[in-house]
């Protein structure tokens, strides 16, 4: 099978490429590839393995294994695409510095402090390694031969100890889990299989097992196709099962027959893979809930255009090509390889390459979209002349969770308003029973009410439902408007009878009135609003730049706080340094209240 695989890639990089050359720029892989020829390969400490158990601190080790794949995978597409043995020799090295590492995973998905070659946990990048080995392996299986005669045997061995062996069989939580770990690994455990197996009786018994993994995972997703975990992790749930379906046609179309996983609601799929561009704002900004490590679109190219192949979504389509044009894929798709993860996705890459040529006749369309996902629990909004609101209910139970129900992002003109914060760097904290700690999964640092002095609480049983009232036509302007009952997002002592949220979008005008009952009054309900601007206060108005919010002076008084010092250098990253919060603090001692505000 490897021997059929090599030559039927080699067809691919060579004939399709080639095909669409006077479109695309394969040079610049190669220029990639170059940069990294006189680099040093980076050292892997234990010492910076062991930090996550001894001060929490996860990306020192992180930042050196991912340079250290990345410098391989730079190597190896840039031999792929030139094919003249002037990256083999430093290819080698990287192969043999990687297979010199106990384990290719990082820390926090690690047991112990230091890693132990006979302990072979599967976690993403363990697997992930793994697959860039192989894809590099095999793809250049006849000049690292000629190199090294018995590197192809040592890698096989060693794909099959790290990764085939100890997956097979094992109870791995991650198996029956409706996130984004079940597909990410499958995906590449079935690259893995795909390439390096060659024993019938385990590989139909690795293929029984994943496909048993892959119908946990989209059984588990909302019937809507909305990812709970987030614009951020899209690109490694939906897009990685979509990834997996891929990979097992390739399996299937050699070694069975049976092909029902690949059909297994596709209509869900489809919807799924809409997602993502329902959740582009514009400007390159896209909806941050849950753990989004960036405001920025991060979507795949070399996943994005084959996934809408497979679903045949002309909408997804034409946004492949609105983002090829955007980042200059043609005159420098290595830049954007380079960005494909956390290290290049050499596989994806090589997948890309099939569809360039219908790529390049795909016309561009930057996504305008309005959405409703009535079981994630999540709406937009947008208006003609560039108001654009993204609200969310859902629970509080939710993967990579944040306590933001009812929270909402604004944007206008393609720049943000009202901001989600996202996420900052993870550490040990990050999933540990610590994590609402972390002053970014807390209700108050999002766009939340907090009532009778109470916050929202972490867990399924809080939760917020989300009911579209209508998109309708008045005398003057489309109205749009959704309604968030916030009753049951908050525990019990917060003596809250009902909470209910409108979010109204009419015209160039956003509305957004609070209405609530208590059982009793305790404390003034507080109204928070996040923003990277920072806000003017005069009467009845928090002025943000060209915009304004408006409130009730008789009913709230207004305050900002500013929350600059909050922010690590990955969020100033996403959002420069400054942040500040914006609070609307009830006057009276009221049990029933309603609250008025507008955005123009």
């Amino acid at each position: 099978m490897i021997r059929f695989l090599i030559s039927f890639l080699c067809f691919i990089c060579v004939s399709v490429v080639a095909s669409a050359q006077q479109t695309l720029n394969r040079q610049s892989y190669v220029e990639y590839g170059e940069s990294y020829l006189s680099q040093p390969w980076p050292a892997l400490s234990r010492q910076s393995f062991a930090r996550f158990k001894t001060d929490g601190n996860r990306v020192e080790y992180e930042g050196q294994v991912f340079e250290r794949r990345r410098h391989l995978a730079a190597l190896a597409m840039a031999e792929i695409i030139e094919g003249k043995g002037r990256f083999i020799n430093e290819i080698v090295v990287g192969i043999d510095s990687m297979m010199r590492e106990p384990w290719w995973g990082i820390p926090a998905h690690y047991s112990k402090a230091v890693p132990d070659y006979n302990q072979q946990t599967i976690d993403l990048f363990n697997a992930e390694s793994a697959a860039l080995l192989a894809w590099t392996c095999s793809r250049l299986e006849r000049p690292l031969t000629k190199v090294r005669p018995t590197l192809p045997a040592k890698v096989s061995k060693e794909i099959h100890h790290r990764m085939l062996k100890p997956v097979l069989g094992s109870k791995y939580w991650w198996k029956t889990a409706g996130m984004n770990w079940n597909p990410w690994i499958c995906s590449n455990w079935l690259a893995c299989l795909y390439l390096y197996e060659s024993d019938e009786v385990r590989m139909q018994k690795a293929v029984n097992e994943i496909e048993g993994c892959m119908k946990a995972f989209i059984d588990s997703y909302p019937d809507d196709g909305g990812c709970d975990e987030g614009t951020g992790y899209w690109d490694r749930a939906a897009a990685s099962y979509y990834e997996c379906l891929y990979l097992l046609d390739l399996i299937k179309s050699e070694e069975m027959a049976d092909v029902t996983m690949l059909n297994y609601k596709r209509d869900k799929v489809a919807r799924m893979g809409a997602y993502i561009y329902n959740m582009y704002i514009g400007n390159d900004y896209v909806v941050t809930f849950a753990d989004a490590h960036s405001n920025k679109s991060a979507v795949q190219l070399n996943i994005l255009f084959p996934f809408s192949e497979f679903i045949n979504d002309k909408k997804m389509a034409g946004f492949s090509a609105f983002m090829a044009k955007k980042d200059n894929f043609w005159n420098n798709p290595a830049a954007l390889y380079a960005k494909s993860g956390n290290f290049p996705t050499l596989g994806r890459e090589l997948l890309l390459l099939q569809y360039v040529d219908k790529l390049s006749k795909t016309k561009a369309e930057e996504p305008k979209s309005e959405a409703f996902y009535p079981n994630l629990g999540v709406a937009t909004m947008r208006s003609k002349g560039g108001l654009f609101v993204a609200f969310k209910g859902g629970n509080n139970g939710e993967s990579h969770n944040h306590n933001d129900l009812g929270t909402m992002e604004i944007f206008a003109d393609g720049k943000p308003l009202l901001i989600d914060c996202g996420v900052g760097e993870y550490t040990a904290k990050t999933f540990s029973k610590e994590r609402y700690d972390i002053w970014t999964m807390q209700s108050q640092y999002h766009n939340c009410p907090q009532v009778n002095g109470f916050n929202q609480k972490e867990g399924k049983e809080y939760v917020a439902d989300l009911v579209m009232i209508g998109h309708k036509h008045g005398k003057e302007k489309l109205s749009k408007n959704y309604l968030l009952n916030l009753t049951k997002a908050y525990p019990e002592e917060a003596m809250i009878e009902d909470y209910m949220r409108d979010v109204e979008l009419k015209g160039e005008e956003i509305k957004i009135t609070d209405v609530y009952t208590l059982q009793k009054f305790i404390e003034p309900t507080k109204l928070y609003f996040m923003t990277t601007i920072k806000p003017v206060l005069k009467k009845e108005k928090v002025i943000l730049g060209n915009h304004t919010l408006s409130y009730q002076d008789k009913v709230v008084t207004a305050s900002v706080e500013d929350c600059s010092e909050l922010l690590d250098n990955h969020l100033k990253s996403m959002w420069g340094d400054n942040l500040y919060r914006i609070v609307l603090t009830t006057k009276k001692k009221e049990k029933k209240r309603e609250i008025v505000l507008t955005i123009k």
